[in-house]
């Protein structure tokens, strides 16, 4: 049977990769569209140089420059960032284990592997959680930072599409947990603040 038609993987997952092959189907197209573009020299080094950045430098970087920036009362929210970063790092590793959907770029040979994936499973995506996560605590304290991170999350997010690691839907999805997180994350430290 074609690739095209099956995942590699089905006879290993084949329970949850059934959930994910009509919907692997139906998202194929948009993920060659977006794929191609890379093959322009510019879009192909802008992508990598977000995706990079996505994986946890400018993220670590914010966390400890928010102290040096806005004074002790940051510490408190760089730990917050911490914790709650944690938390999206210990979901992405459950939910992709769990739900083994196997990366477009496995499943479909047409689809290019732009920057080599962290591991075989995409949904959901890891980087736009982390991204929305940490973007929606950080708005949340500093709005002013909005004009670089909206669109800095924004990018990481079509980034994973445009790379060929991820389908449309496990960027919907991280989205969706990174915001549920980060408002969980909120109201669990507005309660140990009020304690305190």
């Amino acid at each position: 049977m074609s690739l095209l038609t099956k995942s590699p993987f089905e006879s290993n997952h084949s329970t949850q990769t059934s959930l994910f092959h009509n919907v692997d189907q139906f998202e194929v197209s948009l993920c060659r569209a977006l794929n191609r573009t890379s093959n322009q020299v510019l879009v192909r080094d802008f992508f990598r140089i977000i995706s990079r950045m996505g994986d946890g430098v400018f993220w670590y970087s914010l966390i400890i420059l928010l102290p040096f920036i806005y004074g002790v009362a940051a510490i408190s929210i760089s730990l917050q960032l911490a914790v709650s970063g944690l938390v999206c790092v210990l979901a992405y590793k459950l939910l992709k284990g769990k739900l083994a959907r196997p990366r477009p770029c496995i499943t479909f040979p047409d689809v290019t592997a732009i920057s080599p994936p962290l591991d075989l499973y995409s949904f959901p995506s890891g980087h736009t959680m982390n991204a929305v996560n940490f973007t929606c605590l950080t708005l949340y304290y500093f709005p002013e930072f909005s004009l670089l991170l909206i669109p800095f999350t924004f990018f990481i997010a079509l980034s994973r599409v445009v790379l060929g690691v991820h389908y449309p839907t496990d960027v919907i999805a991280g989205t969706v947990l990174g915001a549920l997180i980060s408002a969980c994350s909120l109201i669990a430290f507005s309660g140990v603040r009020n304690l305190l």
